[in-house]
């Protein structure tokens, strides 16, 4: 079957679906759980009115049970037991041996790492760009051009980058952006900067800055735009100098604004994968929770240890979600 023809029949299907569950579910509803008619008419329609809300809200209820809170179950239970010995019961014994493994300490190192400088880097670029390029007449361009890298997956930046970091024998052309440049200023042989142990975390990172710096971009620049130009106009007669403008005027304006980008990029940052595997495979002192996550569960079929990871993933996830929803309805007040 063409894929245009799947897409045709899966929309047609979805919409006649949805349109028949709650065309059927309103039929009972009305007729059948809560008749308007006899003496509880009144009474019937008031509970009929008080249960529709929910008929709607039910598929999506029932969708995240199914992906969400089913799996976080489920990986909590592979966490407590050996699926080695017929599902036997084992309490923490997977998290004991997990935190037994160099590896896992290396990965939760490298992830603290990660966290302390990623969301850090691309918020603050992010924010530098917004600014520089508010009132430029190719500011738009420029901002498209910072964007970019979101249309990219982290796989296929991963593979740019790799490129940029390559490195060809000694006296050989280097194809490399990097090793290109380091052996025409230094004269020195060219380096295998993804072997590099520490360093290479770093070189690791900036492909997520690149990536995510578009994205504080733009949000930071429409929290920019949105500030009422009557405080700028009232500091600028004051004597108010552009960085006292930005940082005393601004920057209190859209603070809320960059603690949401912030987080986003943490929680982003926290299940770091895609650029890890696809670059080092967690080798050379690279790896983080998500990649250390995967190779329990797929390599070394351990599903038990494997489970664990992805509940401490979870852990860590957890408060920032919480504090970020609680923010945003703080805001809406």
């Amino acid at each position: 079957m063409s894929p245009i023809l799947q897409a045709v029949l899966v929309i047609t299907l979805g919409v006649g679906l949805s349109v028949g569950y709650f065309w059927l579910s309103n039929l009972i509803l009305d007729n059948v759980l809560f008749p308007a008619k006899g003496i509880n008419a009144g009474r019937n329609i008031n509970l009929a009115n008080a249960v529709r809300p929910w008929l709607f809200l039910f598929p999506a209820f029932a969708a995240m049970g199914l992906y969400l809170a089913y799996p976080v179950f489920e990986t909590l239970r592979l966490s407590l037991i050996d699926r080695d010995k017929a599902d036997a019961f084992v309490g923490l014994a997977n998290y004991r041996q997990m935190m037994d493994e160099p590896k896992f300490w290396e990965a939760l190192k490298n992830n603290f790492l990660w966290l302390l400088v990623v969301p850090a880097a691309s918020t603050l670029m992010g924010l530098l760009i917004a600014q520089l390029t508010d009132r430029l007449r190719w500011g738009n361009i420029a901002k498209a051009l910072i964007f970019m890298p979101m249309a990219i997956s982290f796989v296929g930046a991963s593979v740019i980058w790799k490129l940029v970091y390559d490195a060809r024998p000694e006296g050989t052309e280097q194809i490399g952006v990097l090793n290109a440049l380091y052996t025409f200023f230094t004269s020195n042989s060219p380096e295998v900067w993804l072997t590099v142990p520490f360093w290479n975390n770093f070189l690791l990172m900036i492909v997520l800055i690149w990536i995510q710096t578009g994205f504080a971009m733009v949000i930071l620049s429409a929290a920019l735009r949105g500030i009422p130009e009557e405080t700028i106009e009232a500091a600028v007669v004051d004597g108010a100098g552009p960085l006292r403008i930005f940082f005393r005027i601004k920057m209190p304006q859209i603070t809320s604004t960059i603690i949401v980008v912030w987080t986003t990029i943490t929680i982003t940052v926290l299940k770091v994968f895609d650029i890890v595997f696809a670059m080092t495979n967690g080798q050379w002192q690279t790896q983080v929770l998500a990649n250390y996550m995967f190779d329990k569960l797929f390599r070394a079929n351990d599903w038990g240890v494997g489970s664990a990871a992805a509940m401490v993933i979870m852990l860590l996830v957890l408060p920032i979600l919480i504090w970020n929803v609680v923010s945003a309805r703080r805001e809406l007040r």
